[in-house]
């Protein structure tokens, strides 16, 4: 009986659109996947959905993890994907919210984006003060010492989490850099039981940063909204004080893309 509503279903689906189909199910499902489990979905013949994961990697718009067995979005998905996010519409009003919110803050405000190894910084705006960190747009910047990569990995479960850990090269960037992988691990808990990351010079030295999530309707994180200070004019305890206008603003710049999106 499933083999055969398996084969209405293929029939369903025009030739021309299956790439692209195969595309939308693995950014929807958002983590990495086997032929298998989007077939689930898809309902294709067997060879037909391995040969539409083989080409789809073989042009780079998916990627092969380490398991060898499940995919992930490739570098020209990921490409396409930034493009959307930066179209001229959505981010003229998404500057907008940013830019709200550094001026009530008084500080840099960027938002970013995960890629393979790192976050890229989609959107900033800078803080008036001449004293800044020059971090511009396109700017890659690690997971595990950075706020917003560490609200990034409090995204991840466990398994990817453990496989992050276990490979990524904890390097100290400043002062405060955490460098055991047991004390990441307890840092990325406070950071799912909070809601909120922090960096307290532990990217560069002399800076601070809070991060929150911009969550999309289904409950994924699309990007991190983040800000950023000098310790001469913030300290990590102040920064908090800033979390209700920063979460605030990560609602508005969730609301924008649902209305993109509808």
């Amino acid at each position: 009986m499933y083999l055969v509503e398996q084969d209405d279903k293929s029939e369903t689906i025009p030739t021309n659109l299956r790439l692209l189909m195969v595309m939308e199910e693995v950014s929807r499902l958002g983590v990495p996947v086997t032929p298998t489990e989007v077939n689930q979905i898809l309902g294709l013949p067997k060879p037909t959905i391995h040969r539409l994961f083989s080409t789809l990697e073989e042009e780079g718009f998916l990627q092969r993890e380490v398991d060898g067995r499940s995919y992930s979005p490739g570098r020209r998905m990921r490409t396409l994907a930034t493009g959307i996010l930066s179209s001229l519409r959505v981010r003229t009003a998404r500057l907008a919210v940013i830019g709200a919110l550094a001026e009530e803050i008084g500080e840099t405000c960027n938002l970013a984006i995960p890629d393979r190894e790192a976050m890229i910084y989609l959107d900033r705006v800078e803080t008036k003060w001449p004293l800044r960190f020059q971090l511009p747009i396109g700017s890659q910047v690690p997971f595990y010492c950075t706020a917003s990569g560490k609200m990034y990995l409090s995204t991840l479960n466990e398994a990817h989490l453990k496989r992050y850990l276990g490979s990524a090269k904890l390097d100290a960037r400043a002062p405060n850099t955490i460098t055991d992988r047991s004390a990441l691990m307890d840092e990325i808990a406070r950071v799912r039981k909070d809601g909120y990351a922090r960096d307290d010079e532990e990217f560069l030295e002399g800076m601070v940063a809070l991060a929150v999530p911009v969550i999309e309707s289904h409950g994924r994180m699309l990007s991190t909204l983040s800000f950023h200070a000098p310790i001469q004019r913030m300290t990590i305890d102040t920064a908090t004080q800033h979390l209700p206008r920063l979460r605030n603003a990560a609602e508005e710049l969730a609301k924008l893309v649902s209305s993109e999106m509808q």
